[in-house]
């Protein structure tokens, strides 16, 4: 009898401002403003998913503001609820079930911010389910290419 392997994440979090790592895979900017400072080159995205992002009063009610994480975390799973990131996100799952994605971000906090709520979902969806060979196909129209 074949038993299938459980899939363990192909999900990493990486700041904007560290430099890219060989085996980082699918890297993906996941804030919805370009980190200042940095180019196109230096960041070395192969996607900008824009509207992964926390709406604009969500990331400015916030402020990184660790005692608003909860809330923001509460109000930020809500927001990628909508039927529009769920195709985001299900493109990313499929993505890191045949290799690494990851997710980068610009905040200084390296605790509390959106790249982190983005992979605890997907760790989430990757553990709920096997490997299948589904082609991931939504970042390609939804996300401005770097």
């Amino acid at each position: 009898m074949i038993v299938a392997e459980r899939h363990t994440s192909g999900v990493q979090i990486r700041r904007a401002y560290a430099p890219p790592h060989p085996a980082d895979g699918y890297r993906v900017l996941v804030d919805r403003l370009w980190p200042r400072g940095r180019t196109k080159a230096s960041v070395r995205l192969d996607a900008w998913a824009k509207d992964l992002a926390p709406s604009t009063r969500l990331r400015t009610w916030f402020g990184h503001d660790p005692a608003r994480w909860t809330e923001f975390k509460r109000r930020y799973q809500a927001e990628l609820a909508s039927s529009e990131r769920r195709t985001l996100i299900d493109d990313l799952v499929a993505r890191a079930l045949t290799g690494t994605v990851t997710l980068v971000y610009g905040a200084r906090d390296e605790e509390h911010n959106e790249a982190r709520v983005i992979a605890e979902k997907l760790n989430r969806r990757l553990a709920a389910r096997p490997p299948t060979g589904v082609a991931p196909h939504a970042l390609r129209s939804k996300t401005r290419r770097c």
